[in-house]
């Protein structure tokens, strides 16, 4: 006999779920869409590949030069390709089919791991391939995530898209703690041939699963009328641009982005840290963290689909990750500072998906890859610039102030971009159709009224 009590918990259990249901990550995407699913998988496995052969080139370099400034030199050699290129790139994610595009952007990445596996090989192997090799390499996926990112809308419902962005983001940050790791080991033991003959294999998978897409051809009509108005490949971009300046909540977005992470960006100084805090042993750990809790809110990111208020949820996070910054460089041991990384990571992490999710649903489909082009300057010059502010602060008054005093900036930073832009904080993004796994209706600041 069946104990009453009991079965009535379990059947209340059934139509509500817990909260544990109600947070996680929801898999709606990968389940209902093929076409998803190929596209996750593709660039699950090629980050992955890319994070083990980034950390092998960088421990290449050092082997071979012993000079930190030529380590670093190799950071400075993609940031010309990844103005050009991105730019360009976005350009062409609007004039042609996009898997097309796509595949022979990831055929020509596949091909620069190889000549850096064969110069690995070499009794003696060159330190120019590896220069070569990073600027070609940042110049093909710079040409290539426009498409990649414009072709998420045409895949997905536009109730899906906020979990398509958490799961992409997922596989990405998943790959960002698991691929240091393997590059470290593989470069360190077996060599930088074995890691980038595994970045190899991980192209050959992803092209694959790139092949069975379904062609992703440009829209007429708007899109078309358009291109045959502007013509040029400069004044498709100027009309990319001048369209984001149009529109105050992706003016916002941008400058939330670039303000985070020029003032708040630590990376760079996370090896002078981990030496003040006495533990020099960690420093591979205090980078994993930030990946961590990225997927960590990846993983309990299911309650995202009930905001509507993307201007100010973006901004929101972008605040928590310059005060993660603050609490990084005021932290006195290495267990809080691992902690503020962690959380530093889930902020970026939902910034970055809610800024995905805004442009998704907002951006017409004539304008997504230029818009995802100027997204992947901010996306790149950031960090970069970030980079210099930081070491340039840390020379001149030490590491801890070069981190609190910048995380207090971007705070500072996105108020004034608040009383700027206020339109893209109060307005509300209409909420999304065709779902098949609606979230229940939000309540407070941060959803519609």
């Amino acid at each position: 006999m069946r104990c009453q009590p009991c079965f009535r918990i379990l059947n209340t259990f059934r139509r509500r779920p817990g909260w544990w249901v109600a947070s996680s990550v929801d898999l709606a995407p990968l389940r209902q869409s093929r076409q998803f699913r190929l596209l996750w998988s593709s660039r699950t496995v090629t980050l992955l590949g890319t994070q083990v052969s980034q950390v092998a080139l960088l421990v290449q370099a050092r082997q071979l030069t012993g000079s930190a400034v030529m380590v670093g030199l190799l950071g400075a050699a993609e940031v010309v390709p990844l103005v050009i290129f991105g730019l360009y790139g976005g350009v062409l994610a609007d004039r042609i089919d996009r898997r097309k595009l796509a595949i022979w952007t990831e055929a020509g990445l596949g091909l620069t791991s190889v000549l850096l596996t064969v110069n690995a090989l070499l009794p003696r192997p060159s330190v120019w391939p590896l220069f070569v090799c990073a600027a070609s390499g940042m110049a093909l996926a710079a040409l290539q995530r426009p498409s990649l990112d414009a072709a998420v809308p045409r895949l997905l419902t536009d109730g899906q898209l906020t979990a398509g962005s958490a799961l992409l983001s997922l596989g990405s940050n998943a790959g960002a703690v698991i691929g240091p790791a393997i590059g470290g080991f593989l470069a360190a033991g077996p060599g930088a041939a074995a890691a980038y003959g595994l970045d190899v294999a991980t192209f050959a998978v992803s092209l694959a699963l790139l092949a069975l897409l379904s062609p992703l051809p440009r829209r007429g009509g708007e899109q078309a009328t358009e291109a045959a108005k502007l013509g040029t490949v400069l004044g498709d971009i100027m009309a990319g641009l001048r369209y984001a300046k149009s529109r105050q909540e992706l003016v916002s977005s941008y400058t939330a982005d670039l303000a985070a992470m020029l003032l708040a960006y630590p990376n760079s100084l996370l090896p002078f840290l981990a030496v003040i805090l006495h533990a020099g042993w960690a420093v591979g750990l205090m980078f994993s963290a930030q990946a961590a809790g990225a997927v960590a809110a990846s993983l309990t990111s299911r309650w995202t689909n009930r905001i509507r208020r993307y201007g100010l949820a973006i901004v929101l996070s972008a605040a928590a990750w310059g005060l993660s910054t603050v609490g990084l460089g005021l932290a006195p041991g290495l267990g809080l500072a691992l902690t503020f990384l962690a959380v530093g990571g889930a902020a970026d992490m939902l910034s970055g998906t809610f800024r995905d999710t805004l442009w998704n649903r907002t951006i017409p489909d004539s304008m997504r890859g230029r818009m995802a082009g100027v997204e992947v300057l901010s996306y790149g010059l950031g960090p970069s610039g970030g980079q210099i502010r930081a070491g340039a602060i840390a020379d001149v008054t030490g590491t801890r102030f070069a981190l609190w005093s910048g995380g207090l900036l971007c705070v500072v930073a996105l108020g004034l971009i608040c009383i700027a832009l206020p339109r893209s904080i109060r307005s509300a993004t209409p909420a999304a159709t065709g779902t098949t796994d609606r979230a229940p209706a939000g309540s407070g600041w941060l959803s519609a009224e």
